[in-house]
């Protein structure tokens, strides 16, 4: 009789996996994370998949907001955890989600095979949220000499990055700048954009992240 509790918890788990659904904004959140850091990773050949997510401790509050958005999704609260590199110790904070048959729509998605790419589709899985979480993961203020903003985007080829500078442009009116950096691309607001960009993305900045918009208002 020892196992039973565990086989009984597991059924419940089990039962409380099917009922499961993303809602519209853990739906746009889910894609910035994608856009960003964020990792789906399948353990049954692509049948279900479960959500990484993985930052400094120094990001802690912006981890525990993700986490608070995605807490029925999730077994374990989210867990420090300290690796050696180099001789340096660096310590995160990140959880998982369950693997799940809901999540496979976005893995299809955003990865070839165990490659990251930004999906055909973008145009209608973006929207000002799920932007400000790419920016909170990727982002940061330029300079007070350029005052505009910069997503990191280094991972992405740049035929994937000027689909998504068309869309920000379509659906947004924000034209963006691609710049090259050790042979990899990342996106550039352009200046007479910066006011526009930061009002769109601003009311879903999380307090500890808000000194990537600056302190300065860029002038239009």
């Amino acid at each position: 009789m020892r196992g039973k509790p565990n086989r009984m918890r597991s059924n419940e788990i089990e039962s409380l996996k099917k009922h499961l659904r993303l809602s519209k904004t853990q739906r746009s959140i889910l894609i910035g994370m994608l856009l960003g850091d964020g990792h789906l990773e399948s353990q049954d050949s692509g049948r279900t998949y479960r959500l990484k997510v993985e930052h400094s401790i120094h990001q802690k509050e912006y981890l525990e907001w993700i986490y608070e958005s995605f807490k029925d999704f999730v077994h374990t609260p989210p867990q420090i955890k300290t690796k050696l590199l180099d001789g340096k110790r660096y310590t995160s904070y990140y959880f998982a989600t369950y693997s799940l048959g809901t999540f496979r729509f976005y893995a299809k998605q955003f990865y070839v095979g165990r490659k990251k790419v930004i999906p055909k589709t973008i145009g209608k899985l973006l929207d000002p949220r799920a932007l400000a979480v790419w920016f909170m993961d990727d982002g940061s203020y330029k300079s007070v000499h350029h005052r505009t903003y910069i997503i990191h985007t280094l991972g992405y080829s740049k035929k994937d990055l000027e689909l998504i500078e068309n869309v920000l442009y379509k659906e947004f009116g924000i034209r963006v700048r691609l710049h090259k950096q050790y042979n990899r691309w990342r996106i550039y607001v352009q200046s007479d954009c910066a006011t526009k960009f930061r009002e769109l993305i601003k009311p879903y900045i999380v307090p500890s992240l808000e000194y990537k918009l600056g302190n300065t208002m860029p002038k239009e």
